[in-house]
């Protein structure tokens, strides 16, 4: 069985839709996006346009899930329930800031993919699985350090896009050239790798989008069991107190998360 992770961003789409024209082969049997709950409006529009394309050239997009990522969160610092955390900014109480250690991608994003691949092939949970699987990631070659082994021996990763020498700007002329749209990027809408830019044009283009994660970002101050006060922005002040300009951006840490699964 072959089976493509899918992000819903440039990379991942391009990898579906190269398929479905048949520039990347064998024909994949799914495509699997794993919600997290919480993914921007413009992701949601454009995986609904993409699972339509997909199936006109037979290809399914399965959409599985785990829960809700926010409102894990907010049961967590409510209640004191059990979540899997992000990648969130602490501050001590002597003033050092730390990132502490992400659970979220394993939780939402690879076991949710793991678990529907176990189903579509027919076992129960717990049941040995004998069939091999090739699960292809939507990594293009500017991001190779995310390649990452499989956890499981059933599943063997595979890198279509960097086998063809792709970057994401290979991919994005890709998209352009058959007449596509460039997805948006496919993240948390509160992902704490966010850049300056991407807080920005949240406030500015996605206002009620930008209010949830400022809530989100007001609460998980009161997460228990963490060494010391949770934020969103890597300043480690309220994300509604930063002030945020293009010229802040300094590294990119998008290209560290998600293990291949989100954000491609």
């Amino acid at each position: 069985m072959n089976i493509i992770s899918l992000g819903a961003g440039v990379q991942s789409t391009t990898l579906l839709l190269m398929a479905c024209h048949g520039e990347i082969t064998p024909k994949p049997d799914y495509a699997i996006f794993s919600d997290t709950g919480w993914e921007p409006k413009a992701v949601y529009d454009h995986l609904e346009w993409l699972k339509k394309e997909a199936e006109r050239f037979g290809i399914e997009v399965v959409i599985t899930k785990k829960g809700n990522i926010k409102e894990d969160l907010m049961r967590a610092a409510c209640e004191g329930a059990r979540v899997a955390t992000m990648p969130f900014f602490i501050k001590s109480k002597s003033g050092k800031i730390g990132m502490i250690h992400r659970q979220c991608t394993q939780e939402y994003k690879v076991m949710p993919v793991r678990n529907k691949i176990r189903e579509l092939l027919g076992y129960k949970p717990r049941q040995v699985i004998k069939e091999k699987v090739k699960l292809w990631m939507g990594i293009s070659l500017d991001e190779i350090e995310r390649i990452k082994p499989s956890q499981v021996k059933w599943i063997e990763n595979q890198y279509p896009l960097i086998e063809k020498g792709m970057d994401r700007i290979s991919c994005i002329n890709w998209l352009k050239r058959k007449g596509y749209p460039v997805p948006p990027k496919s993240s948390c809408i509160g992902c704490p790798f966010h850049d300056n830019f991407a807080w920005k044009q949240l406030k500015m283009n996605s206002p009620d989008e930008w209010e949830d994660a400022v809530s989100v970002d007001r609460i998980i101050r009161r997460l228990p069991k963490l060494k010391g006060e949770a934020y969103l922005h890597r300043s480690c002040q309220p994300l509604d107190k930063v002030y945020l300009q293009e010229d802040q951006l300094e590294l990119d840490l998008f290209a560290n998360e998600c293990t291949g699964y989100c954000g491609t």
